[in-house]
């Protein structure tokens, strides 16, 4: 087995306009959005490693709020998976796949989560 290294931003909530919800209300739609990416990773991290040996989190979760942009309707939540994917593989080159859990919290009627998962590798 390889070693690997996965960065993770869970449970972010944010408002997109997106699906039949804002299609009818003219209103953004809430979602839950989870991410996760492999990074290259180091041979090492010693306690003196740069930060830049890393990626910072906070890309990821601009990546799922101000890297969407504004008034945009995306009819599925795949596109808006996909958007936040592209997105990071634009940021660092080092990110290898990324992976978007998004949550229709609108859709809930009793907790249950309802939405989709999306796995995208880096195209070579």
């Amino acid at each position: 087995m390889t070693d690997s290294l996965i960065l993770e931003v869970a449970n972010f909530e944010t408002d997109v306009l997106t699906g039949i919800y804002s299609e009818e209300t003219g209103r953004p739609q809430p979602l839950r959005i989870s991410l996760r990416v492999g990074l290259e990773v180091k041979d090492r991290y010693t306690p003196d490693c740069p930060l830049t040996a890393s990626k910072n989190y906070m890309d990821l979760k601009f990546a799922a709020s101000q890297g969407l942009p504004q008034g945009v309707h995306f009819k599925l939540i795949e596109a808006v998976a996909d958007h936040i994917c592209e997105t990071l593989f634009f940021q660092d080159n080092r990110i290898m796949w990324a992976e978007v859990k998004i949550v229709k919290l609108a859709i809930s009627e009793n907790g249950e989560e309802i939405g989709i998962t999306l796995h995208r590798q880096r195209r070579a």
